[in-house]
């Protein structure tokens, strides 16, 4: 009984526990809502809108396909733009302003039928989105301080269950299969917006002051010097160590160091696309596996996320553990495309079960990503500069969803198994890269007592 009572104890609170006390208090409760709400209505969207544009906006396939790519290239644009104006504006203000654009446009989509009209409203809303999503970081890493990474965690657990039930919901209208029930649902989509920024318009404005994240290293105390000697980070295993390649401030534009990691977090986020893309095309094109595994891909993504989200989260917090966390999510990819590579081999079922074993394997590399990359994202970046740091820090993954599907459509997939295998190897590799590089720059390892904690 003892031994039970210990264990709950190291294990800490449960995930609903958590959600009612977050990470900076009566905030982040009320952002964790707001966020559950966006993601319900972007589950809508997900869902419903390809279809809303072929059966009642009556778009050709090719359209559909341009439409989105240029919404996906604009969407690049609203992480560095969020970051820009967040420097000089309350965050707060800000997101509220991006529910209320994409209020705006989803309202416009409603009224407009052709391609042109749709083309700059479509990318309006795109480019909302992703600046909304790089707010949502900014406020957390204010609000929770050096608990971000258990933020992150019930972030991530309230926006896939979110999703879910916006998924859950579009799948009612998308039975029903009228015009009217397509327009519900996108109008769902609207609506979620205005929900959202009311509840954002009830938090309150977090200090920028309330992020610590190193008193000597991986942040601008290091490069003002006004570090104790010992650079210790109280959050995680206090592991940080003195940096050496942090600058002070500036501009993320200039500083080659923190641009070297948004450029190999690029690949580093490409289980999104394996999991949207990759998996259901791979499945239907080129194994025997019954069709009627693809919702299931998405399924085991979605419960493990909410599930597992908040223990695998402790395993990246504080720079040492986030780093480590890069070279388990290049092995978990590596993992994931070998058994992509071998599901062309043998029966449906046999088939079946080795892809639905991919989808766990990019499903665990994603819960260990969505918090590393975060982390070390805000480690990385001085803190009298962090907000255009993160901006720019959010390109990866919008650059990502626009080249990560057609590189694995017109590369890896048309290769064959060895595409897979090729693009496994490319991304373990990468992997060892980014993350020796991110400890050089946060000064890991340089002494022996780093060693020792590194061996813990």
């Amino acid at each position: 009984m003892r031994r039970g009572e210990t264990r709950a104890k190291e294990r800490g609170p449960g995930l609903v526990a958590q959600l009612r006390n977050p990470p900076g208090g009566r905030n982040a409760r009320i952002m964790l809502l707001a966020l559950a709400v966006d993601r319900t209505g972007s589950g809508l969207w997900a869902a419903s809108s390809v279809l809303y544009l072929t059966f009642v906006t009556h778009l050709s396939a090719q359209q559909i396909g341009v439409l989105l790519g240029v919404a996906g290239v604009a969407g690049i644009a609203g992480s560095p733009l969020a970051g820009r104006l967040a420097g000089r504006f309350p965050v707060r203000s800000l997101l509220i302003g991006c529910h209320l654009l994409r209020l705006v446009t989803l309202a416009l989509v409603l009224v407009c039928t052709g391609f042109d009209a749709l083309l700059p409203v479509v990318a309006v809303t795109y480019l909302g989105d992703r600046a909304a999503k790089t707010l949502e970081m900014l406020f957390a890493t204010r609000a929770a301080g050096e608990r971000r990474a258990a933020y992150q965690a019930l972030s991530r657990s309230a926006a896939n269950a979110g999703y879910g039930v916006g998924a859950g919901i579009a799948a009612i209208g998308l039975a029903v299969g009228t015009t009217g029930a397509y327009r519900v649902l996108i109008l769902g989509n609207a609506l979620s917006f205005v929900v959202a920024a009311v509840l954002v318009w009830r938090t309150g404005e977090p200090s920028g002051g309330v992020v610590e994240v190193a008193r000597s290293g991986g942040a601008a105390p290091a490069a003002r010097g006004e570090g104790d000697g010992e650079g210790e980070v109280r959050g995680g295993e206090g592991e940080a160590r003195k940096g050496k390649g942090v600058v002070r401030g500036g501009s993320p534009w200039r500083d080659r160091g923190y641009l070297g990691f948004v450029l190999l977090d690029i690949p580093m986020n490409l289980d999104d696309s394996i999991l949207a893309v990759g998996l259901p095309l791979w499945l239907v094109n080129r194994t025997s596996a019954p069709h009627a595994l693809v919702p299931a891909f998405l399924v085991i993504n979605t419960v493990l996320v909410v599930v597992l989200q908040l223990s695998v989260s402790k395993r990246a917090e504080g720079p040492r553990r986030a780093a480590r966390a890069v070279l388990l999510y290049g092995v978990l990819m590596l993992a994931c495309c070998g058994f992509l590579a071998v599901a062309t081999r043998g029966g449906a079922w046999a088939a079946g079960a080795v892809l639905l074993a991919a989808a766990l394997l990019v499903t665990l590399a994603e819960l260990m990503r969505s918090v590393s990359s975060w982390e070390l994202a805000v480690l990385l970046a001085p803190q009298d500069a962090r907000a255009a740091y993160l901006g720019v820090a959010g390109m990866s993954q919008s650059i990502q969803k626009s080249a990560g599907p057609p590189l694995l459509t017109g590369v890896v997939m048309a290769a064959g198994p060895a595409g897979w295998l090729v693009l496994g190897a490319a991304v373990a590799g990468l992997a060892v890269v980014q993350s020796r590089a991110c400890a050089r720059r946060l000064g890991l390892g340089s002494d022996r007592e780093g060693a020792a904690l590194a061996a813990r």
